[in-house]
């Protein structure tokens, strides 16, 4: 009968703190999020990556992390940035239909984000925020803590996308220094002065050459413009923060393995040895020697055993294919791609020679593409005009987004019935306002759809991946891929466990040591977990949410987790689209999806091979 006054007496105490005597919640450790971009998990061991794979088995080991689908660089940047996932961030590729023509991207309807003048566009045209939702660092700085975001050109910018004066959040990318970068605030400039350090980020040099269908791409890691934002990183913005003495958060966003992977010269037109030759693997370890740096300097400044170290990478990789028996392209010539190889924006022609509609380049002025040319970037709009298009093709590598601007139904359903005849798509995803088409799952199925205020593409499709037969298939993937590389160079974007598998780990005094974390784990829930523990306010628009990694967490425990498969009707050629996931309550992690037979990993119909 005493139960329900002493709950009554706990609830006031709760509610009204400082009158009971409350406490002020402890200062919050240090976060350093360190992204390791385009690493497989697989990838990671004592002679590839020994700080990585020291820092996992000394600390937590998410052996079952995923990358969200499209397994594209931007899209997990506002995933890791917000905590939610696409359908809510409407970052739903690199390229994307933005709804309107871009000044930074050279008026394209099409542009690619990785880019700080097309993000402050974007963010102009949709009121301020094409996110619609807060950023960890836009958080921590508001909640007074020092912030600042180093590296890659587009992701890192993510993080604080809307803050461009360089004074609140420190932004050092590839175009610091230039005048359309982000500008340095006089303290930053001051500090980069003092550490003798270039006022201006250097070029990738050769690491940026990708060669051409007669040239190998590059043989050198990205090692001179990482070597200059781990300088400044080291020298310049954690000198600082010590001196400051606040809580911190930076977010060091490695290009490598990604930019060396894709570029490689390893193996041009030649599937093997693809991504694994010894250029991408100096890449990762490129990667490897930079997080030692930013530890090693955490240790010298007295900050290592006050701060949280979370490294993780945006997606997998796979090696491309370009080939194709079905493509109405691989029987054109083209003089930048080699005889009977698919062109850049296959997609795109296929669909206007399937369609009989005429074909704009959205990159190249909006010309009219003829016999024997393509889109310059791969993208394009087909059938009525440049401010009227029935169709737009927005190309991003491993999967495509295409989008129909008058929602037309009948359309709709005439573009699904071409992509299933070819033979290079491996999963379709349509608007489910569309309606259901056999052979076909919905974008709401994997998370498409939320309360992203950018334009939702229509149908989103992933293409088919295989196996080189190397032992393990997500360590020698292969993907058709709609790029401007060549055949035996590196992708990522498709939904084989190839690309959706990428390396988490972390290690600090939040966390448990020596944990290897058995359950689902994503991009998304690490925005979510730092915040938690930042102890920032999230405040919600969309429902597409992350959770914290609360069994990382000293006495958390591991959730329940559950396995299950969605499969389509399917089509009238027995094609039928296929999902793998796992589920933590309501939280969904995607495997794999796809086709049986066509993507790699696809557990629930078996492996895809190379002779399927």
């Amino acid at each position: 009968m005493r139960a329900a006054p002493l709950l009554g007496i706990a609830i006031v105490a709760t509610a009204f703190g400082s009158a009971a005597g409350a406490q002020t919640p402890p200062r919050p450790h240090n976060v350093v999020l360190f992204v390791a971009d385009g690493l497989r998990s697989r990838m990671v061991d004592d002679s590839t990556a020994p700080t990585m794979a020291a820092l996992a088995r000394a600390g937590v080991a998410l052996r079952n992390s995923h990358a969200l689908f499209p397994t594209f660089t931007t899209a997990n940047a506002s995933a890791m940035a917000t905590g939610h996932m696409l359908g809510d961030t409407g970052d739903f590729s690199n390229t994307i239909d933005a709804g309107f023509e871009v000044p930074g991207a050279g008026k394209s309807l099409t542009p690619f984000l990785e880019s700080d003048p097309v993000l402050g566009d974007v963010d102009e045209h949709y009121s301020g925020d094409y996110l619609d939702e807060a950023t960890i660092l836009k958080l921590a700085r508001d909640k007074g803590y020092s912030t600042a975001t180093v590296g890659k050109l587009g992701p890192a910018l993510i993080f604080d996308h809307t803050e461009r004066t360089g004074a609140k959040t420190i932004v050092v990318d590839d175009l610091t220094g230039s005048p359309t970068g982000i500008p340095l605030s006089p303290e930053m400039t001051a500090r980069l002065q003092a550490a003798s350090l270039p006022l201006a980020a250097p070029s990738r040099g050769e690491n940026g050459k990708s060669g051409n269908m007669a040239t190998p791409g590059t043989h050198s890691a990205n090692v001179v413009q990482q070597g200059y934002f781990a300088d400044v990183t080291t020298r310049a913005v954690l000198p600082l923060f010590k001196e400051r003495d606040k809580p911190f958060v930076l977010v060091f966003w490695s290009r490598d393995p990604d930019g060396t992977q894709h570029n490689q010269g390893d193996s041009l037109n030649s599937l093997v040895p693809g991504i694994n030759g010894p250029t991408s693997l100096a890449a990762i370890r490129n990667a490897d020697d930079d997080l030692a740096r930013i530890r090693s300097t955490l240790s010298e400044l007295g900050l290592l055993d006050s701060t949280d170290i979370i490294v993780t990478s945006d997606h997998g990789f796979s090696t491309i294919a370009k080939e194709s028996r079905t493509s109405s392209t691989v029987k054109t010539r083209f003089a930048d791609t080699p005889p009977g190889h698919l062109p850049f924006g296959f997609v795109a022609l296929d669909l206007a020679h399937a369609l009989n509609l005429p074909l704009l380049d959205p990159d190249d002025g909006y010309k009219t593409i003829a016999d024997g040319q393509h889109p310059r970037l791969g993208n394009g709009l087909i059938g009525g005009d440049r401010k009227n298009p029935k169709i737009v093709v927005a190309a991003n590598g491993g999967s495509d987004l295409i989008y129909l601007p008058d929602g037309d139904t009948a359309l709709a359903k005439r573009v699904v019935d071409v992509l299933l005849a070819e033979d290079y798509v491996s999963g379709i995803f349509v608007d489910s306002k569309l309606g259901k088409f056999p052979g076909t799952a919905a974008l709401d199925d994997i998370a498409l759809e939320g309360s992203a205020v950018t334009p939702l593409p229509a149908i989103a499709i992933s293409f088919r991946s295989f196996d080189t037969i190397c032992g393990e298939p997500v360590r020698c993937t292969v993907e058709i891929a709609d790029t401007g590389l060549q055949q035996g160079q590196g992708m990522h974007g498709s939904f084989s466990r190839a690309d959706t598998w990428n390396f988490t780990a972390m290690q600090g005094p939040d966390f448990k040591s020596q944990f290897i974390d058995p359950a689902p784990a994503s991009n998304a829930d690490l925005g979510r977990t730092i915040a938690q523990l930042m102890q920032l306010s999230l405040q919600d628009k969309g429902k597409l949410v992350g959770r914290v990694l609360s069994e990382t967490l000293p006495n958390g425990a591991v959730p329940a987790y559950t396995s299950r498969v969605v499969k389509s009707d399917p089509a009238a050629n027995g094609l039928a689209t296929v999902i793998d996931m796992q589920m933590v309550g309501t939280t969904r992690y995607f495997d794999a999806a796809g086709f049986p037979g066509r993507t790699v990993g696809l557990s629930s119909m078996g492996p895809a091979s190379a002779t399927q």
